[in-house]
Parts: structure tokens; sequence; C-alpha cells
């Protein structure tokens, strides 16, 4: 039994589409759970529509308007008869985002995110299981709700690992020993049976959950790039292939910001020893990258850039030292705003952390630290993370750089900085 996820690059159009039925045709795989994400940058949108119909603006309806067309552009060139019933499936599962815009936001906002922008996830797959079907697969479509059980914290839901292990077993396995299915990432449902969404791009996560549940013995990610490279191209004009990766070398490229793989996907694999392969789906044939449980390091040094960065700096207002009882009121406090920590220094008198720049994050987090710290901070920064670093690959990256924070430890150097010319 194996899973296959696509990302949102896969299925972006039609040619897309077509690209992921010849990869299962051509894959000849059975017992196969395919896991699909939104299409294109759909979810991008759908946030954009939340937060318009959050905030009252005047274009709801035609954002709104823009997600449908998109989708319905592609049903067009896959189906060019209007007729076929992927449209009407297509048209109820809007009809519940309509019902709820005629309505004033009185939910919270989390909730009311993930019942919109899960929305993308099940039009995509719907709308790939009806052309993989049209292609001659044995495919049902299922719902990963009625699968993954989570809590209640919308936008960042935690999995109910006990419950989704005896669901899948008991519902799902029976449907993959007859035909491939074909379910959505990035959502699950609480006991109340309301949609949930287990962070940002966690489709990656998705796939992990129903491998390890299934006892899956593999999971490809299809991905448009050859593999896990060493460095982000879009910053570096020479990047490797890195051809094989160790769990444990994957999860720390994960936690510290490469785009590549979903922080959370490697634990439940790893767990049950289910290698992971990350493939092009432009290129399905070629080699990619194999993680497993190998004890391998990483045959070159490894860079993973962050921009946008803040950086504060928290000192007692007294002549105290930063102990721990001071460590766990601001660590508290940083979970309260949730806000989340890239890199850390702890000195006698200060405490100096780096994250991802949101201004009402910010705000809110320093006015709260401020009634019994002194604080300091600065934005538009870089983060630079070097996993196998030497000196060499440090002056590499702070060329007419201003370094105002460094982390070493044996094997990792992260580097919070800016440009000489910035202000």
């Amino acid at each position: 039994m194996e899973v296959y996820k696509f990302g949102g690059a896969s299925v972006k159009d039609a040619g897309g589409v077509r690209n992921l039925a010849k990869i299962i045709l051509n894959s000849k795989q059975n017992n196969l759970l395919i896991v699909i994400s939104a299409m294109g940058k759909m979810t991008n949108k759908l946030e954009e529509l939340t937060n318009a119909y959050l905030n009252g603006q005047d274009d709801v309806q035609q954002i709104f308007e823009e997600v449908k067309s998109f989708h319905f552009d592609i049903l067009h060139d896959l189906f060019p008869d209007n007729q076929h019933p992927v449209y009407n499936d297509i048209v109820n599962s809007f009809v519940e985002i309509d019902w709820l815009l005629e309505e004033e936001p009185d939910d919270a906002a989390d909730y009311i995110y993930d019942q919109i922008v899960s929305i993308g996830e099940l039009v995509s797959t719907k709308i790939a299981a009806a052309f993989l079907a049209e292609s001659g697969c044995n495919i049902k479509w299922v719902d990963a709700r009625n699968f993954i059980h989570t809590d209640n914290t919308y936008r960042e839901a935690q999995v109910n690992w006990e419950k989704t292990e005896l669901e899948i077993q008991k519902n799902l396995v029976p449907v993959l020993e007859n035909c491939i299915a074909v379910t959505q990432g990035f959502i699950g449902s609480t006991s109340e049976n309301f949609t949930t969404t287990l962070g940002r791009d966690g489709s990656d996560y998705s796939a992990a959950i129903f491998a390890s549940c299934l006892n899956a013995s593999s999971v490809t990610i299809w991905k448009d790039v050859p593999g896990v490279l060493n460095a982000d191209p879009k910053w570096f004009d020479e990047t490797e292939r890195i051809p094989q990766l160790s769990y444990h070398d994957a999860i720390e490229l994960a936690y510290y910001g490469a785009t590549i793989i979903h922080p959370k996907t490697i634990k439940p694999i790893q767990n049950k020893n289910i290698p992971l392969f990350v493939r092009s789906f432009l290129q399905p044939d070629a080699e990619g990258t194999d993680i497993t449980g190998a004890n391998n390091h990483l045959p070159v040094p490894s860079f993973i850039f962050k921009v946008n960065q803040a950086l504060i700096s928290i000192f007692p207002k007294d002549f105290s030292f930063i102990i721990e009882e001071n460590l766990s009121d601001i660590f508290s406090l940083f979970h309260k705003h949730k806000v989340k920590i890239n890199t850390m220094l702890n000195s006698a008198i200060s405490f100096s952390v780096s994250f991802d720049h949101d201004a009402k994050k910010l705000d809110a987090l320093i006015a709260d630290l401020s009634i019994h710290y002194k604080v300091k901070y600065n934005t538009g920064l870089e983060l630079v993370t070097i996993r196998y670093y030497n000196q060499q690959t440090i002056e590499r990256v702070t060329v007419n750089k201003n370094i105002l924070l460094e982390v070493k430890s044996r094997n990792t150097c992260q580097i919070v900085m800016r440009d000489k010319t910035a202000n």
C-alpha cells in the first residue's frame, strides 16, 4: 500500500491534472491513496476571500466569482461536455460557501477560515478524481474529514491519533483493497463534524498521517523540483540535488524552514520506518530524493533563507537576570500570541528571538512583554540557516551584511542579518 501526495503546483491547471492522470496510469499501482492539495495558488485566494468576508469588504462576491471561474475554466477544459456529473458536484460544493457568505460573520475568525479555505481541497480532489475515472482508473473519492479526527484548534488542529487510526483501519483499508482512492490534504474534522485545517501547507502532513495509520510501504511527494535541493534556487544560482537524506536531517531542514517538506511530515513516518520519496511530476522517471532511516549525513552544506524576519531582544526592567521563571513567562506570551520562534539566544540579562514578521502579532506581543520587560526590536531582517556549515559557507552568505544575531551548534549555524545599506 502506497501514498502519493500532489501539491497545488501539480494541479494548477487542466494540463497538470492530465499529467497527474498520466503518472497514476503509468505507475500501475494498486492499493494506492492519492492526497491532493488545492489547485495552484487557490489557498491564497480563499484566504483573500476569508479576509474580505471578515472585514466586511465590498468585493467579497467578486473574489468568490474569481474562485469559481478558476475551477470552472479547468472543468471546461477537462470535460467539454457540460453535462458531466462533476459539474453539479462542484456547484454543490460552492453552495456551502454561498450560504456562509450570505450571513454576517458571527463565528470566530479561525473557525470561519477553516470552513472557507478547506473548499479548495474538496473541489480540487473532486475534479481530479472525476478525470482519473474518465481516464480509465478504478477510482473512489473519499472525504478526509471522515478519517482525520482533530480537536477544535481551528487553523492548527491537533490530530486525535487513536481515533484517526481506528477509522482509517476500519473504513479506508477496505476501500483501498478494491480501488485507488483520492482524498484531500490539509483538512480534518472535530467530534462535532466541523471542518478543521492542520496548518498552512499541511497537505504533506496529511499524507504522513494516512501513511502511518495505513502502515504504508512508502510515501511519494510529487513536486515541481527534481528532489530536495541544498538551497532554494530563488536565492542561489547553483544548487545540488541531495540523493539521500536521513529522517533526522529532513526533520532539521523542515524545522528550520525548508519549504520542500512540511515540518510535521517526517515524524509519523519515521515512527513506522516508512520511506519518503520526493519526485518531480515534471520528470516522473527521474531520480529524486529518498528520505529513510539510513544514518548518512548531508553530502553538501544546505542553506535555508527566511526573509521578512523580526528580532526581539527582551531585558529585565530591574537589575535581575533572565532566569527560568522569566523564560517560562516569556514563552507563555509567545504561545498566547501564536508566534513561532525561528531562532533564539539567551544571555544573563537578555533573551533574543527571531520570527516571521506579522505586524499585528508583533504589536500585541510587545505590548504584553513591555508590562514586565524592556523590549527592543528590529524588522525587515533575513535569517539564514546553514546545516553542516563551515567558515567558508558563513562568509558566502554574509557578504555586505550586518550580523545582528549568530547562533551555532555542532552542525547548524543560524544568522539574523540585514543589508549594510539598510537603515
